[in-house]
């Protein structure tokens, strides 16, 4: 999710700081997954603000809790940020994401475009690829 363990309070509140300003500003969207009260999943979307770019969006912090993986929680987040992007104008997603999750998006029926190597590093200083996906929404 782009941070490293341990996270710091200034840097969480920071964080969702930046991200306020961006939906404030209509630059990005937030959408939440919620067991009665609990938040158990959600996701971004981030628009450009360039005039070349105004068909497009890229899914940002998909996360579902894992005790709830394959249950769904994920496709209806993704259709939720999908139709998100729709009203917005947008036709194009794109994403980027660790190896490990890229079957998840395959069955969304995202395409790959490619693989960088050793794009993101973990606690421990190891590396992870990053797949990168887009996909074509339809009206």
């Amino acid at each position: 999710m782009g941070f490293l363990a341990p996270l710091g309070h200034d840097t969480a509140r920071d964080y969702w700081l930046a991200v306020r300003r961006d939906l404030l500003a209509g630059t990005r969207v937030l959408v939440g997954a919620f067991i009665a009260d609990r938040i158990v999943g959600s996701g971004q979307l981030a628009f450009s603000i360039y005039p070349n770019a105004r068909h497009r969006a890229e899914l940002q912090k998909l996360f579902v809790a894992s005790t709830l993986r394959g249950q769904g929680v994920g496709r209806l987040l993704v259709a939720g940020l999908h139709a998100a992007a729709r009203e917005r104008g947008r036709s194009l997603i794109l994403l980027n994401t660790r190896r490990t999750t890229e079957a998840f998006y395959k069955g969304l029926g995202y395409k790959e475009v490619g693989v960088v190597p050793g794009y993101s590093v973990g606690a421990s200083g190891e590396r992870y690829d990053t797949v990168s996906f887009y996909q074509e929404l339809s009206s």
